[in-house]
C-alpha cells in the first residue's frame, strides 16, 4: 500500500500521522510511506527524524483580516495546490490521510477531486477550519472526542477512533526510562513543556520559579522552552546552579520521558492529552486561552473533574503558585497515584488501529 500523509505546523498535527504511518509499516513492512508538509513547519524536523521521506510545498495559514499577507496566503495556495497535484501524481498513492494544519487542504483536495480514497483526523473536540472544509469532501472523518461530532452536521463519514498514541509511548516501562534518562528510582521528577512552539508567559513564569527556588528543588526538572525562545530562556535564568535540572528547546524522546515522569506540568492539546492518560501520568494543566472557542480549558477542566489533573489558569499563573502547587502533589504520594490511576482510566489506546481499520476500508471500497 502507498501512502501520503499531510499534517504540519506543530508536534500536534505531526504526532498523530507518525503514529499512523509506524502502524502502517508494522501490519505491512512492504508499504511506501510520503509525508507532504512545509519547510517552517516543524514536521521538516520530526519527520526525517523517523527515517520516513518528506516532500516540501508552498503553502500558508490566512489571516482573519485583509491584509498584504492575505494576497500573499492566496498566491500560495495556488501555488500549494499545484505543487500538491504533482506530489500526488508522482507518488500515485492508494490512500491519502490529512492529520491538520493547513498544509493538509491543498493535499487532501487535489486528492479527493482525483478520485483518491482519502481521511482526515481531528485531534480536538472544536475541529480545525481546514479540516471542516475538507470534511465534505474525504471519505472518512476520524474524531478524537465525541462532542466534536456536531460540528460535522449531517456527515454519515464521521466515526470517533481517539488520538492515535506512538507506539513508543506504549512500549516503555517506568524502570527503563529513568536509568536511560540517568534519574535515580527514589527521587521525583517533574517535566515541563508547554508546546512544540513554547509560550512566552509560561516560559517566563518557569525561568523565574528557576531562579527563586532551582538550588532548593527538592524534584530533579527537565523543562522544554520551544526552539524559538531556548536562547532568551536560557539568558533569563543563568546559572543553572542545580544539576537536577535540565533546560532544552524540545523534548525528542517524549516516550522515555513522560514514562519517567512523576508529575507533568503544561498546555492542554489533545496529543498531549492523549499521551498522558494512555500512560497514567498526574498533571498540572496551564490551558491555552489563545486558542479557538477556548477548547483546551474545557479539556483541562475534564482532566480535573476526573481527578487526573490540577488546572492553573494562565491569568492566575506566577512562579510562587506553580512551584507551591508542583511541591504540593510531589509531598503525597498517594494523591498522585490517585490521579495516575484516574489518568489511566480515560487513555485510548488504540485509536491507531481503529484508524488504520478505516484505511483498509476505504482503500477496499475502490
Amino acid at each position: 500500500m502507498k501512502v501520503l500523509i499531510s499534517g504540519g505546523g506543530t508536534a500536534g498535527h505531526i504526532n498523530p500521522g507518525l503514529a499512523i504511518a509506524k502502524y502502517i509499516k508494522k501490519m505491512e513492512p512492504d508499504s511506501k510511506i510520503l509525508f507532504v508538509g512545509t519547510q517552517k513547519g516543524l514536521e521538516s524536523k520530526l519527520v526525517p527524524r523517523e527515517n520516513f521521506e518528506i516532500k516540501m510545498i508552498k503553502v500558508r495559514g490566512f489571516q482573519r483580516k485583509l491584509s498584504l499577507d492575505t494576497l500573499v496566503a492566496v498566491k500560495e495556495l495556488f501555488q500549494g495546490l499545484f505543487e500538491a497535484r504533482k506530489v500526488i501524481r508522482d507518488f500515485k498513492p492508494d490512500v491519502v490521510i490529512g492529520t491538520g494544519g493547513y498544509v493538509c487542504g491543498p493535499v487532501v483536495f487535489n486528492a479527493s477531486r482525483m478520485k483518491i480514497p482519502t481521511l482526515v483526523h481531528e485531534q480536538n473536540a472544536f475541529p480545525g477550519v481546514t479540516n471542516k472544509i475538507l470534511s465534505k469532501f474525504v471519505d472518512k472523518v476520524a474524531i478524537s472526542f465525541k462532542e466534536s461530532t456536531k460540528y460535522f452536521k449531517g456527515r454519515k463519514n464521521v466515526v470517533f477512533t481517539g488520538n492515535p498514541i506512538r507506539s513508543e509511548m506504549l512500549e516503555v516501562s517506568r524502570e527503563a526510562a529513568r536509568k536511560k534518562l540517568g534519574i535515580p528510582n527514589s527521587e521525583p521528577l517533574v517535566v515541563i513543556f508547554a508546546g512544540s512552539r513554547g509560550a512566552e508567559n509560561v516560559n517566563s513564569t518557569v525561568a523565574e520559579m528557576i531562579k527563586k527556588y532551582g538550588t532548593q528543588c527538592g524534584f530533579h526538572l527537565i523543562y522544554a522552552t520551544g526552539e524559538a525562545q531556548y536562547k532568551g530562556i536560557i539568558e533569563k535564568i543563568g546559572d543553572l546552579k542545580s544539576k537536577k535540572i535540565q533546560v532544552l528547546p524540545y523534548i525528542y524522546d517524549m516516550a522515555n520521558t513522560m514514562a519517567a515522569a512523576d508529575l507533568v506540568v503544561c498546555r492542554a492539546g489533545a496529543i498531549t492529552i492523549s499521551e498522558l492518560t494512555a500512560l497514567g501520568v498526574p498533571s498540572v494543566m496551564i490551558p491555552s486561552p489563545y486558542v479557538t472557542a477556548n477548547h483546551q480549558e474545557h479539556n483541562a477542566k475534564a482532566l480535573e473533574q476526573q481527578g487526573a489533573a490540577v488546572v492553573i489558569l494562565e491569568k492566575n499563573l506566577n512562579s510562587d503558585i506553580l512551584y507551591d502547587q508542583i511541591n504540593t502533589l510531589l509531598s503525597d504520594r498517594n494523591i498522585l497515584n490517585k490521579m495516575a490511576q484516574h489518568a489511566k482510566k480515560m487513555g485510548i489506546t488504540n485509536a491507531t488501529e481503529k484508524i488504520y481499520e478505516l484505511i483498509k476500508e476505504i482503500v477496499k471500497k475502490e
